[in-house]
């Protein structure tokens, strides 16, 4: 039976009273190397967010499906949550390849440190696994789904230039105005990268956030031409939007991944339980159960229930 704790930023606070978010890791504590742990309870973090709190419910019910028995523990903020999850507080969390991996990364060799994620999915891997196993953690494999960076125009506008992917819009030559965080006139791989790895003409940055219901509404009224979003986005519909392909791989491989505490969740039955998930679930089904949540306003472990039925999975 999954049950759900919405952990406030003073209860996390407490549950790592001793120092535990800036102490010892595990490894420093001598545990990376004992056998991986098969904990019968486990703690399944969530970042708080809806596509965060669909994926933890998912891990809770094929582990519940396996024999153990789980919580969900809601926690808003990566700085908190990982530290917990070293420490043994937490056991699993679905996280994104490419981003934990540089996460991690900055943690050990420091914010100006060379990205450790890249657009090739095996060598994130390579390296993510190398950072999260001195800290006692197992990165288990990614499955199909990716939640990546991605760019949309209308549907009307892909038309007329006749656009499917960003080298077709490169190649168009149209000056395009961009809605996106005011972070993008910076990051690689926002506008510097549409200019370098696309030859598209950006003209500005209009800072109305990524993928926020203010930037859509912005491309879909004319005002700008092109919104930074997501791959797993549910509302483009409803904005009339398209996804163009980054068919030359700018952005980096965030596929989802379920990240395990080894001393208490690095058994080979908790790998098996979440790897039924690996070959079913996909981009498309994530933005799918995305829009469930938030546009038909079905809770979380209810969408994540019929999914997994739907698919014989429990």
């Amino acid at each position: 039976m999954i049950r759900r704790n919405l952990a406030t930023l003073a209860a996390l606070t407490a549950l790592l009273a001793g120092g535990c978010s800036s102490g010892p890791t595990l490894e420093d504590q001598g545990a990376v190397t004992a056998p991986p742990g098969d904990s019968k309870q486990l703690v399944i973090g969530s970042a708080g967010f809806t596509e965060s709190d669909l994926l933890a419910n998912l891990y809770a019910l094929l582990l519940d499906d396996a024999g153990y028995g789980t919580r969900i523990l809601s926690v808003a903020n990566r700085e908190l949550y990982e530290p917990a999850l070293e420490a043994g507080q937490i056991d699993v969390v679905p996280e994104y390849a490419a981003t934990f991996a540089d996460w991690l990364n900055a943690k050990a060799n420091g914010a100006d440190a060379t990205p450790a994620g890249s657009p090739d999915l095996d060598a994130t891997m390579a390296a993510l696994r190398s950072l999260a196993g001195p800290r006692g953690l197992v990165v288990l494999d990614p499955g199909k789904a990716v939640d990546q960076n991605a760019f949309a125009v209308t549907s009307a506008y892909a038309r007329t230039h006749r656009l499917r992917s960003l080298s077709d819009l490169g190649a168009s030559g149209q000056k395009v105005r961009l809605a996106a965080g005011d972070e993008c006139v910076q990051r690689p791989y926002c506008a510097p990268g549409l200019k370098k790895v696309y030859g598209i003409d950006v003209t500005g940055v209009d800072p109305k956030g990524v993928g926020t219901t203010q930037s859509k509404k912005a491309v879909q009224n004319g005002q700008d031409q092109m919104v930074l979003t997501t791959t797993t986005d549910a509302t483009l519909d409803a904005f009339g939007l398209v996804l163009l392909a980054d068919d030359k791989n700018l952005q980096n491989a965030d596929y989802i991944v379920p990240v395990v505490n080894r001393s208490r969740a690095g058994s080979a039955k908790v790998a098996e339980a979440l790897g039924r998930l690996n070959p079913v679930l996909t981009t498309e089904d994530l933005a799918s159960l995305n829009e469930q949540v938030d546009s038909w306003r079905r809770l979380p472990e209810d969408v994540a229930r019929t999914y997994l039925k739907d698919k014989g999975l429990l």
